[in-house]
């Protein structure tokens, strides 16, 4: 049985990475502590729809591939 919307934590460290932006500032833009920012790349929580959008434009995910690859991630259960 397959889980959806598992963050795929490897590649979105990557794609912050790529970015140059400090984790600190992401985790302001979309209004969570370090720690929560870094609970929901862990998975630990859960991003809301609004904290992908803007991570999603914060770090040039542009494609609906790409978003559901970062924050859509099929996990087996």
């Amino acid at each position: 049985m397959a889980n959806t919307g598992m963050t795929n934590t490897e590649l979105l460290e990557e794609y912050i990475a790529k970015s140059g932006k400090k984790k600190g500032y992401l985790a302001e833009k979309i209004g969570l502590s370090s720690a929560g920012f870094r609970n929901c790349r862990i998975n630990e929580a859960e991003f809301t729809a609004r904290q992908i959008q803007i991570l999603c434009d914060e770090l040039n995910i542009r494609t609906e591939k790409e978003k559901k690859a970062v924050f859509f991630a099929l996990i087996d259960a």
